[in-house]
């Protein structure tokens, strides 16, 4: 190519380049910012991985936090252990750190989590100043070479155009970042904590429906909180001062079911040695939650239907219908759908239950409200076991962020509960992430430094010497090192490959 054409290749790269850093300025979300961030710098400095945080104004917390090129269990390494050493000196000093190998800067080959890594070229540029409020991580490269002076002009370009969007949206408008704020202005729900988009839109649909009188089906996995939902629903109506009536109906025995919820008369059963009152008849003016209402025998189906349909029922042995003014929330984590091609399900009672459906969110979709769920599950646990108050620390959110939740808010309020104790029986002041994930593998002993670059020596020479199908003389030219200096360090590190598996190599030039 022509000196005036790559010229001109690089000048439309660089006007790509500010133009697509001057569209991040029409973001109005803090998330699809930080997304769309972290990829432009990613690729335009030739990165391998990139890891962006924010802080919350001089807080030590992160506040959000993004990695590209790197899976959740990765992500997780990087703010746990890989890069913190290296970021908190480019948030202590306020200025870019930049070293084409790591392991082999005095400045950080001494830190553990570099050593275990064997971490090369790292580009750590400090978002804002005085004091910066987060930092972009660049480590490896998916380009020959390492990061050079105009990666580090547009990193540290794009970091000075970045400071003033993220401090726009999020401590200048605190509405862009609680998608939640609205609603509660017209739903009372302080016990239902989060503020993503995911709960808003289930908060709003609750808000609805709250004051009609309708019934509603709740659907979600288990343990994603909707007997809380329910609750809430309850408290926000016109029926807020009447009874709250909940019955699970996958608790009770079938023999007992009907009796339990309708009600039975004196010697309509076994037990039934006098009148049963049962929980519609309690839920009178009130509200009657129905959880697991998939475990129904089909004759309580039958007669939840009659009650929907007509408001009146019939106590077990009883000829005579009794009236209710009841509303009627139920709750299902159970396919309806499926059990109704199964006979399992009244196909009649489902679409009475149908009416207003409200699906509550699994964990997966509102991750964002995680760390602030395990901050209230700590202060929970705390007060109830009239504990101390603790803290939670960063790697502790972070990795709670990351960590798959099946059993969703009630499976992490009960690890959390648990981690408190743990705490607490160490007599720490705050909550770390072996007191959440206790099975967890702690992290390596640190090597000694000379291990540890005995180690990198090792890794680089095999490199060079598989890259060049084990000619010594061109891998002795790629590592600047003489041949006869090769031949030794293959007999120390016992290296072995190719044809040499069995022979000294030889030179094949």
């Amino acid at each position: 190519m022509a000196p005036t054409e790559a010229g001109d290749d690089a000048l439309a790269t660089e006007r790509d380049f500010y133009r697509r850093l001057l569209d991040l300025g029409g973001a109005e979300e803090i998330e699809p910012l930080l997304d769309q961030a972290l990829a432009l710098i990613v690729e335009v400095t030739g990165a391998s991985t990139g890891y962006l945080e924010l802080y919350d104004d001089a807080a030590a917390t992160p506040r959000f936090w993004k990695g590209h090129g790197v899976t959740e269990h990765d992500l997780a390494a990087i703010r746990a252990s890989i890069s913190h050493g290296i970021i908190a000196r480019a948030i202590s000093e306020g200025r870019t750190i930049e070293t084409p190998s790591a392991s082999l800067d005095a400045r950080f080959q001494d830190l553990g989590s570099v050593r275990q890594h064997a971490i090369q070229a790292v580009l750590c540029v400090p978002v804002g100043t005085a004091p910066p409020i987060g930092v972009i991580y660049l480590q490896g490269r998916s380009r020959p070479g390492m990061f050079g002076d105009t990666d580090r002009g547009r990193a540290e370009l794009f970091a000075r155009q970045l400071a003033p969007l993220a401090d726009r949206l999020v401590h200048r408008d605190p509405d862009l970042v609680d998608h939640t704020r609205a609603v509660r202005e017209r739903l009372r729900c302080p016990e239902i904590v989060g503020r993503s988009r995911a709960l808003a839109h289930l908060l709003h649909a609750a808000a609805n429906v709250s004051h009609l009188e309708v019934d509603v089906l709740i659907t979600g996995p288990s343990g994603t909180g909707k007997s809380l939902l329910a609750k809430t629903i309850a408290a926000n109506s016109p029926r807020a001062n009447g009874p709250f009536i909940e019955l699970n109906c996958a608790a009770i025995p079938e023999a007992l079911l009907e009796s339990e919820l309708f009600g039975a008369e004196r010697g309509a059963h076994s037990t039934a040695t006098t009148a049963r009152r049962g929980k519609v008849a309690a839920a009178e003016d009130g509200t009657l939650f129905l959880d697991e209402i998939g475990e129904l025998s089909s004759a309580a189906q039958a007669k939840l239907l009659q009650l929907l349909e007509t408001r009146e029922y019939h106590p077990l042995g009883s000829r005579t219908a009794a009236k209710a003014n009841v509303r009627v929330i139920s709750a299902t984590n159970a396919d309806l759908e499926a059990r109704i091609a199964t006979k399992q399900f009244r196909e009649d009672l489902y679409y009475r239950l149908h009416v207003v459906p409200l699906e509550v969110p699994g964990l997966e979709e509102r991750r964002e409200d995680i760390g602030e769920l395990v901050e209230h599950f700590c202060i929970e646990a705390c007060k109830r076991h009239k504990l101390a108050p603790l803290t939670v620390s960063w790697r502790a959110l972070a990795a709670c962020r990351n960590a798959s939740w099946p059993g969703h808010t009630r499976q992490l309020a009960h690890a959390v509960e648990a981690a408190v104790i743990r705490a607490h029986g160490e007599h720490a002041d705050a909550l770390h992430e072996h007191h959440i994930f206790p099975k967890a593998t702690r992290e390596a002993e640190p090597v000694t430094l000379q291990e540890a670059t005995r180690q990198f020596q090792r890794r680089i020479v095999l490199e060079a010497l598989e890259k060049h199908d084990w000619n010594v003389t061109e891998a002795a030219r790629d590592l600047g090192l003489a041949r006869s200096h090769v031949y030794n360090l293959i007999n120390d590190f016992d290296l072995r490959g190719g044809r040499e598996a069995k022979d000294k190599p030889k030179d094949r030039t």
